[in-house]
């Protein structure tokens, strides 16, 4: 192993550590870490918009995606919810904002364990990965940032259709090549839609991702 590696290595880690103790501070370095607990994360000021679909589209639109991002310990998470709205054409949660299984699901890239070993190894060599939900994933309080997209059940089987493919091929996590943004990033570019730069913060990702295709 050469010398110019370890450097490398020993540089990447230091770097995953600090900011690891920098929680949605401005930047451009991306990751989907999984938290330990909800419980330890605090929850943001941020207020969804409020979503209003008259009957017609109600009825011609009645499935979504959401691009979201999340707080966490470090850099934050990136990932999609999805299913069907409720009769008033939001997303289905409840009373304390959680999102309601059997009508929403998760989808995001993340190492697939709890431990902070993976996720700081994830920068310097890929790790596996889960591609389901992570802790904080299904909570509105948690989130930091959003763009919906309301589809017609065809839409919506295409969607979900190509992320079970992707699901399914996205067997490891990196920080730099391919993480959680990367994942959201096929999704969107494969629905049509401008992707930007997958090395951007989650918040900032998703805001891009709105403003780009707005």
């Amino acid at each position: 192993m050469s010398s110019r590696f370890l450097r490398f290595a020993f540089v990447a880690i230091l770097g995953a550590f600090a900011a690891g103790c920098t929680s949605n501070s401005a930047g451009t370095m991306t990751a989907g870490a999984p938290v330990q607990s909800t419980a330890a994360l605090a929850p943001t000021a941020f207020a969804p918009p409020v979503e209003q679909s008259g009957a017609a589209q109600q009825l011609s639109k009645p499935y979504f995606i959401d691009f979201r991002s999340r707080n966490a310990l470090s850099y934050g998470h990136t990932f999609v919810v999805f299913g069907k709205l409720d009769q008033n054409g939001r997303v289905p949660t409840d009373s304390r904002g959680v999102l309601i299984p059997g009508v929403t699901e998760v989808a995001g890239l993340h190492p697939a364990s709890t431990s902070n070993v993976p996720y700081t190894i994830g920068h310097v060599l890929p790790v596996p990965a889960e591609t389901g939900p992570s802790d904080g994933d299904t909570e509105i309080a948690y989130m930091t940032a959003n763009y919906r997209i309301d589809l017609t059940e065809q839409e919506y089987r295409d969607v979900v259709g190509y992320i079970r493919g992707l699901q399914e091929s996205s067997t490891v996590w990196h920080a730099v090549l391919y993480n959680c943004s990367s994942f959201v990033s096929d999704i969107a570019e494969h629905m049509g839609l401008k992707a930007p730069n997958h090395m951007l913060f989650p918040k900032e990702y998703i805001t891009s991702l709105k403003e780009m295709n707005s």
